[in-house]
């Protein structure tokens, strides 16, 4: 049985007086009693069926029974829709089917909710019935535009000698900086592989083999908690390279994705991207993914905090901390319990408070006034281009509390002003720190991930002054958001040995963890480094939406599990035994 010899969404002006057949899922239904329209739906778009008994008496008599999401094949003639008929919202609006024949290949009963109405439906009802929700329009275009990423990423690598090489799902549990998901093994009782975190390893490992230029549009496992670009499973576009420094790796991933943005989205982005050390970012924006959209910049009052009789500046400043502040244009009509509000939106990056000045056409008006001299308000007001009618928010503190907490501020006052960000804003992030201190333990951390190479040729800095290292590490930022992390990756097996030792790690934990890697890099190594992109964060931004749910297939709930198949679930005793485990 033939089905169809027409998309819906690919019947326009030009076949008026054809005759088509199509298949697909009923929309909408209007019966008008001697007229029965129907909206056919298919992955293409929309198209308007018409049932005349003045045509056909059989069709018009059945199409009767059709109700919403039935599924059918018509056979039928285009006609031009009369002038006062037109749909100018459809790109089939100008004609319409007069069918003549109809087979209806599957009933649907009532539906929990139709796809036009998921606005109004619980987001765990959605997940629920996936396949009911996949079928709006809104997600088959956010489907497409994915694989059309996907489609110019792999073209445009593959134009600059990239080869495409699977790497392991079933693997080794490392430290890469979250939880592992951990498979049992049957054949080997008391053991686990791990779902990677990343190919990490194994695209080191094909340097070191000599394949210079690989990529893969990778699956990686991580288990954390999840939010709204994050989850436990997730897609991420996997690149390596040798013989390269860092502008190279940025040079090759700038133009895939102008390219990916003409290809798929008709934008013609500017290059080069640019540019930003982690300190710069941090300093005056308080973030290492900044939204570049908008200024709201961080100015650093320290010099002027100094000349004010206020005691918590002044014992800020004698420990070493720093004061800093930002404009809230236009937002001085805030109350004292809107800038409470304010306060708790720094508290949890460690500020002990915030101060507010609400610059007014008299002068200021704040409990800062009484300890400020005249040309010291006036200077603070100059260096932060206050106007009248603006609100300007301190933070005295340390420099790293200081930075993430108006880093914070900034981003809750765009919002809450809505600061106006149109348009694509890429950014990269350079020279992040080697390590960073972690407190709870008491020992160096990696802030990337142990390979990354460390601005030294002198290993014996990393024990020297690890606080003071940076890396040849970068992050891509998108609109405020990071799709993704890389770097030159280390090739001196003393400088990785001495970074191990920074890290705290012994020789039998270093074996354990990394040996297979640590032996491999004694058999020649090129110099080399890669990058991996979130494809779920970069679509979602290019799709114009708020969550990563809404541009994957089947996605997992804020809890991790999924309504539509009920997993995680249990299982059973006998599988439980088969791999020797027990739940407590």
């Amino acid at each position: 049985m033939s089905y169809r010899t027409q998309w819906c969404g690919e019947v326009i002006e030009t076949m008026a007086g054809s005759r088509v057949q199509l298949a697909g899922w009923v929309h909408r239904r209007r019966d008008l009693g001697n007229l029965v329209f129907i909206d056919l739906r298919d992955r293409t778009g929309l198209l308007q069926l018409v049932f005349d008994p003045t045509r056909q008496v059989a069709a018009h008599a059945a199409s009767h029974s059709l109700r919403n999401e039935f599924v059918i094949t018509v056979m039928g003639t285009v006609v031009m829709r009369d002038q006062e008929r037109i749909n100018p919202n459809l790109a089939t609006g100008h004609v319409e089917v007069i069918v003549d024949e109809l087979t209806i290949l599957a009933e649907a009963k009532p539906l929990p909710f139709l796809p036009d109405d998921h606005d109004e439906v619980d987001e765990a009802i959605r997940l629920k019935y996936r396949y009911i929700d996949l079928r709006r329009s809104r997600m088959h275009e956010n489907l497409r535009l994915r694989d059309r990423t996907v489609q110019a990423v792999r073209r445009h690598l593959e134009s600059e000698g990239f080869i495409e090489v699977e790497t392991p799902i079933l693997t080794k549990s490392t430290p890469e900086g979250a939880r592992d998901f951990l498979v049992p093994s049957r054949l080997q009782p008391g053991r686990f592989y791990a779902l990677p975190q990343s190919p990490q390893l194994f695209k080191q490992l094909l340097m070191i083999a000599g394949y210079e230029r690989y990529y893969q549009i990778a699956r990686a496992f991580r288990d954390e908690d999840l939010r709204a670009d994050r989850q436990p499973e997730h897609t991420q576009i996997d690149v390596e390279m040798s013989f390269i420094e860092e502008e190279d790796i940025q040079n090759v991933i700038e133009a895939m994705i102008r390219r990916v943005f003409a290809e798929t989205l008709s934008v013609d982005l500017p290059c080069p991207f640019p540019r930003l050390t982690y300190a710069e970012a941090m300093r005056r924006f308080g973030s290492d993914k900044p939204d570049m959209r908008f200024g709201m910049e961080i100015v650093d009052i320290s010099d002027l905090a100094a000349q004010a009789e206020f005691r918590v500046f002044a014992e800020t400043l004698v420990s070493g901390g720093v004061v800093r502040g930002l404009r809230a244009a236009g937002a001085g009509s805030s109350s004292r319990k809107d800038v409470d509000g304010l306060a708790a939106v720094a508290a949890p990056f460690g500020a002990r408070g915030v101060s507010a000045i609400w610059v007014e056409e008299a002068g200021i008006r704040s409990p800062l006034a009484k300890f400020l001299a005249p040309e010291v308000v006036d200077a603070i007001l100059t260096r932060m281009e206050a106007q009248p009618g603006d609100l300007l928010l301190l933070v005295a503190d340390t420099e790293s509390v200081a930075a993430t907490a108006l880093g914070a501020l900034r981003s809750h006052l765009a919002d809450r002003l809505k600061v106006e960000r149109q348009g694509w804003s890429f950014l990269w992030v350079l020279d992040f720190p080697m390590f960073e201190w972690d407190a709870k333990e008491t020992r160096y951390k990696a802030q990337h991930h142990p390979f990354t190479r460390p601005r030294t040729i002198d290993h014996t800095e990393l024990t020297t002054r690890p606080a003071e290292l940076g890396t040849y590490a970068y992050d891509l930022v998108l609109n405020g958001v990071e799709l993704g992390s890389g770097s030159l990756r280390v090739s001196d097996p003393k400088m990785q040995e001495a970074i191990f030792q920074t890290l705290g790690l012994g020789e039998e934990e270093i074996r354990t963890k990394f040996g297979f890697l640590v032996e491999a890099m004694d058999y020649g190594v090129p110099p080399y480094g890669g990058i991996a992109l979130g494809l779920d964060r970069l679509v979602m931004l290019m799709a114009g939406e708020d969550s990563i749910r809404e541009v994957i297939a089947f996605p997992k709930t804020q809890s991790g599990s999924c309504p539509l198949t009920g997993a995680p679930s249990v299982v059973s005793n006998d599988q439980m035994k088969e791999l020797r485990l027990k739940t407590i």
